[in-house]
């Protein structure tokens, strides 16, 4: 590691793996046979992971005061809990997040029986809002797992690993440990036998693959802007839309036009990721880019 002494590396390396079990256990610290999307096993999940989640600030504060790492910034501005720009830290990496899936964006409107008006009626409808809450499948893919997920990964974590291994280093290292909290996925559905061993592999290293570029996304994300909010919507987004669904664009009568949305939402996403999440819109340095020692242009 290139900014600190080994024995601070270790203890932030280890500070991020306790902080990951207590997550995962946390999920399993209530004993049931039934399968994951139930609701009862999802609200005794929301208990535990929500109280694990608000106590994983913590963590952060007793490294801090472990190490005597000194940090210019208060606790909860290097957890991306601060004022100064929030509202960019709302539009801009989402929009650019929805730039990436303008592909899946046209395929969805263009399969819609809705028209835009329609979508916006329903969008304004209470009623539509109370029954997303009431689903605690919504609640938890929507609310719940993107808020405790990149609070607990992102938000404690980079804090953490950055004075170790710098920004870069550290935005590749985050998604190993977010990665636990997907793996048992992988024990719950060898539990309750829900697929071939062969098909179960597939999926786990499929998994890993996502869980590793989406985590180093968000984790790029906070990193520029400072705030937790950003990488939070753009989980909760990102989780609405899925994985793009390329083989059903390639077999779509409008495929030309689909697919053509496609490459350009991947050209207009790299060309917008730097402009898009320039700390110059959301305070600079941001404060977990203040913890390094070394310029990093990951944080200008």
């Amino acid at each position: 590691m290139e900014e600190a002494s080994g024995g601070l590396c270790w203890l932030s390396v280890l500070s991020c793996l306790l902080l990951a079990c207590c997550y995962v256990g946390s999920l399993y610290v209530w004993r049931s046979d039934l399968p994951r999307d139930h609701p009862l096993v999802i609200k005794r999940r929301f208990t535990s992971v929500l109280i694990v989640s608000g106590l994983s600030p913590l963590f952060v504060w007793a490294w801090r005061e472990f190490t005597a790492v000194k940090t210019v910034s208060p606790l909860l501005a290097l957890l991306g809990i601060r004022l100064e720009g929030f509202i960019p830290a709302i539009v801009l990496p989402l929009l650019l997040t929805m730039v990436l899936f303008l592909g899946p964006l046209m395929q969805l409107s263009m399969d819609s029986p809705w028209s835009f008006t329609d979508g916006v009626r329903v969008v304004l409808d209470p009623c539509f809002w109370t029954l997303c809450l009431s689903d605690m499948r919504w609640l938890r893919n929507q609310v719940v797992a993107p808020l405790t997920e990149e609070l607990v990964f992102r938000a404690c974590m980079l804090p953490m690993l950055v004075p170790c291994a710098g920004p870069s280093t550290a935005i590749f290292t985050c998604p190993i440990f977010h990665y636990l909290t997907h793996f048992h996925h992988v024990i719950e559905l060898l539990r309750f036998r829900q697929g071939t061993l062969s098909g179960i592999f597939f999926s786990a290293v499929f998994q890993f693959s996502y869980t590793a570029v989406f985590g180093a996304y968000t984790a790029f994300i906070f990193i520029r802007t400072g705030h937790l909010i950003g990488p939070v919507l753009c989980h909760s987004f990102c989780n609405y839309m899925g994985f793009p669904a390329i083989s059903t664009a390639l077999e779509h009568p409008q495929r030309l036009a689909i697919l053509s949305s496609y490459l350009m939402g991947v050209l207009l996403f790299f060309m917008l990721l730097f402009p898009l999440t320039s700390p110059s819109y959301y305070g600079v340095p941001t404060p977990v880019c203040s913890l390094t020692s070394s310029p990093s242009s990951l944080c200008f």
